[in-house]
């Protein structure tokens, strides 16, 4: 992912891959480390079976960091403002499957107390400090950590609901992506002159960030309903009740792009011009992600 990140060749982009490559190479240490020092401990190398505390603490913060999940998320907003926009859709889905599938075999042995408290720190850091962004890629990472949170915190207690919410997120982190991508977006200034350029992939992208914020009857929802029945079932409400009412935060900045992309036409003393309505048609894996990450849930039984 190094070479497609600084492919640009702009300083930010260089800035970004050494940020991300030296941050993911701690993180890989950390875990060797964490291996190490449980077989030092107790003479089993095997990661599944991690039992001495100080390991699975150095793991734990290892793959958060690996993951970009608070307290260890600072890298993952500047790198995805470094890349372009389809490496920023490779950073935000493919590349947090390797930490996450890793978690997943090691959430057994890692301390629940622990992994909720990271979640519900995601989700508020993932809220407040998306508020006052500007660049979308940046808001975007943030949305990332926010999400991450509520994978994590539902992990120890049912690891099928992680990969179920893992697997929406990047359906619609995909589909966000690519709309901007053919919008050629990548802040909210130039977001708002999107309009004129292509309507109905516009109001697509209006409901599919609908759809990231978790308003029912979206896709988007499905996962967090299912979460917080199995938080109230683990006698967890309150938690279940915090990491809602933080997920607002979310909600606030999507509302805010989306109403950027459908509902402001741009002034006219705007230093945007007008865009030129495109007539060619739309590529087709949009079409059908767009229907999928707006339609699943009020289509499934």
């Amino acid at each position: 992912i190094l070479p497609l990140i600084s492919k640009s060749h702009h300083p930010r982009a260089v800035e970004a891959a050494t940020k991300y490559f030296l941050t993911q190479a701690a993180a890989s240490t950390l875990l060797l480390f964490s291996s190490m020092t449980n077989a030092w401990y107790t003479g089993q190398w095997d990661i599944t079976q991690l039992t001495h505390p100080l390991s699975c603490l150095i793991l734990t913060s290892a793959i958060a960091m690996k993951l970009g999940l608070a307290p260890f998320h600072f890298w993952f907003p500047e790198v995805l403002q470094g890349s372009p926009l389809t490496t920023g859709l490779l950073l935000s889905t493919a590349m947090k499957l390797p930490p996450l599938a890793l978690l997943l075999m090691t959430s057994h042995s890692l301390n629940p107390n622990l992994l909720t408290c990271m979640a519900i720190l995601s989700t508020a850091l993932g809220g407040w400090m998306g508020l006052n962004q500007t660049q979308i890629r940046k808001i975007l990472a943030f949305s990332s950590i926010s999400h991450l949170g509520w994978m994590i915190i539902i992990i120890s207690y049912d690891p099928k609901l992680t990969l179920l919410n893992f697997y929406l997120y990047a359906l619609m982190t995909t589909t966000v992506f690519l709309v901007l991508n053919t919008n050629k977006t990548l802040k909210l200034s130039t977001l708002m002159t999107t309009w004129t350029k292509n309507p109905p992939l516009n109001a697509m992208l209006l409901l599919t960030l609908l759809s990231l914020a978790g308003l029912p009857p979206l896709t988007g929802f499905l996962p967090k309903w299912l979460i917080i029945q199995e938080l109230s079932k683990q006698s967890m409400a309150p938690t279940a009740m915090v990491i809602s009412l933080l997920s607002l935060l979310g909600l606030y900045f999507y509302l805010r792009l989306a109403y950027c992309a459908t509902i402001t036409l741009p002034p006219h003393t705007t230093n945007h011009m007008k865009q030129w309505h495109i007539h060619k048609p739309t590529n087709t894996s949009i079409a059908i992600l767009t229907v999928a990450s707006t339609m699943l849930l009020p289509m499934s039984p």
